[in-house]
């Protein structure tokens, strides 16, 4: 065993009780079935509800390879994921979700793929099966990585991918409190492709992902990984101060012309919402790098760990 490969599976769960045994014993039968690779399967409960931890913790007994991290609250998707980076010990790193929704049979080609020169290869989807709300976010959220990130147009940056461990170790070296995976990755490599794979039905449940959630990853993209929003916060700006002088040199200009000419009143005060609006829009989206910023600072916590059931079958408590 010891001169295999070994292939880390990293699973966020977050009320995942009827579906997380199946997502597993579909990895441990695929990795089987090759018998070339090692496997562990890291497995973090993120503050979930439910019985995820019992299960969890099941799974531990049942196969030492499989470790179960519970988390002290609900942290989010991508601190679990990073809670469970900073776990991992094999050579290639799958990241994928609890849902079942994920293909396991696309694991093998998919580390074939990445075993082509790729740094990172993210499996994307022949056919979308997500709410309209989660589809809807994940295009808004791939537009965002373009404009703000420098993402390739033709790269997919979808939730099931593999990378080589140097990235994971490069991603760990994050300790902020609002990571954003996808940034990450693309803050330390270009050298990314996508494979096409099938997205399952999914058999039980309804996604998490809810539009405050989506919002608040979207707030990660903007104000962890770029500056761009500020950039155009200053255009803005730029933008509305030429107006306002040039609409002012029109007005006097009017007046002189035709000196009867009356000031109107509701012009006034669109300009007066107009720019109000403007400055406390900018000034909000200072306050959020700013709030960050302070939260940064004082050192707030990317996770927290109550507990991990690692290979001795028993809980270390953090």
């Amino acid at each position: 065993m010891a001169d295999k490969e070994c292939i880390s599976f990293v699973i966020p769960c977050y009320c995942s009780q009827y579906s997380i045994r199946t997502v597993v014993e579909e990895i441990v039968g695929e990795i089987h079935k090759e018998d070339v690779y090692d496997y562990e399967i890291i497995l973090v409960n993120d503050g979930s509800s439910d019985n995820t931890m019992g299960i969890l913790e099941q799974l531990h007994q049942e196969d030492n390879k499989i470790v179960a991290i519970d988390l002290m609250r609900n942290f989010g998707q991508a601190a679990a994921q990073m809670a469970g980076f900073n776990m991992v010990h094999g050579d290639y790193v799958f990241s994928l979700d609890d849902d079942g929704q994920m293909p396991i049979e696309s694991v093998i080609p998919m580390l074939l793929k990445l075993k082509e020169g790729y740094d990172v290869v993210f499996g994307r989807y022949e056919a979308v099966k997500q709410s309209g709300t989660r589809i809807w976010g994940s295009k808004i959220n791939a537009k965002m990585a373009e404009i703000l990130l420098e993402k390739p147009k033709d790269l997919y940056i979808s939730s099931f991918w593999v990378a080589k461990r140097v990235v994971i170790d490069e991603i760990t070296k994050y300790k902020g409190p609002y990571p954003y995976i996808g940034g990450l990755v693309l803050r330390v490599t270009r050298n990314m492709t996508c494979m096409t794979v099938r997205q399952r039905e999914r058999q039980v449940g309804k996604s998490n992902y809810t539009f405050k959630k989506l919002l608040s990853l979207w707030l990660n993209g903007f104000t962890a990984f770029s500056v761009v929003p500020l950039r155009a916060a200053s255009v803005m700006g730029i933008i509305c101060a030429f107006a306002g002088l040039l609409l002012g040199v029109v007005m006097v200009v009017r007046k002189i012309l035709n000196p009867a000419i009356l000031i109107g009143y509701s012009s006034t005060i669109v300009a007066i919402l107009f720019v109000g609006g403007i400055m406390m829009m900018l000034m909000g989206m200072l306050g959020e790098y700013m709030g960050r910023m302070y939260l940064c600072i004082n050192q707030a916590p990317q996770f927290v760990v109550r507990g991990v059931y690692d290979e001795r079958n028993k809980v270390e408590e953090i």
